[in-house]
């Protein structure tokens, strides 16, 4: 099997079975799904969804977030990872968005990276769900998914996010990642991989490398 066909048989299914595939995480602003987004590094999104609405209800906007210190955050956050470093970055972060950005969250996945706390992949992520950018975030479900099905064999996720850019059509990169990362978290698990009910699997390099052995 090419890789055009392997690409072209998965996203096919996908198109055809998973019309629509969202974040999990509960937001509804873009304020929120920043802080939301940042908060979930290293982290589930059934977390984070458990910590943000007391964390929104004191501060429901970027310019509430800019005047708080990371000590008076803190407290919201004692239940995820790091959370002393992602309250320092929150702090940060909204005073940056107030006073360099006018208190609106940037577009461009450049600006955003800006931001402390916000990586490649929490920029991909809000600029594909927010401004539907043609990018696709790579965390570790993706990443997964992309080198055992076979549709990248880059050793970073910045190298399998460009594979995966480079091979998937534009128009349906932001649902593309959601593909993946759901798949990764509910099918293609990292300690037990669930081959026997997956969809994907005739056409997996993994999967197929494995049972031809």
């Amino acid at each position: 099997m090419t890789l055009k066909d392997r690409y072209s048989a998965i996203l096919d299914y996908f198109r055809n079975n998973v019309p629509i595939a969202e974040s999990e995480l509960h937001f509804s602003s873009d304020f929120e799904l920043l802080v939301s987004v940042i908060l979930s590094a290293q982290c589930t999104d059934k977390r984070v969804n458990l910590v943000t609405p007391a964390l929104f209800k004191k501060y429901p906007d970027i310019k509430a977030l800019s005047k708080a210190s990371a000590e008076d955050i803190y407290p919201f956050l004692k239940s995820v990872s790091s959370p002393n470093n992602k309250a320092k970055n929150l702090a940060a972060l909204a005073r940056k968005v107030v006073e360099d950005f006018d208190g609106k969250i940037p577009s461009d996945v450049d600006n955003l990276m800006k931001l402390p706390g916000a990586g490649r992949k929490t920029a991909n992520v809000v600029a594909s769900i927010l401004y539907n950018e043609p990018v696709i975030a790579v965390d570790t479900h993706v990443f997964r998914v992309s080198r055992r099905l076979g549709l990248s064999r880059g050793s970073t996720p910045r190298a399998v996010e460009l594979d995966l850019e480079k091979h998937i059509p534009l128009d349906i990169s932001p649902i593309a990642h959601h593909w993946l990362l759901l798949h990764g978290r509910y099918t293609c698990t990292a300690q037990r991989p669930k081959c026997e009910i997956c969809h994907l699997a005739v056409w997996c390099k993994d999967f197929t490398s494995r049972t031809e052995q």
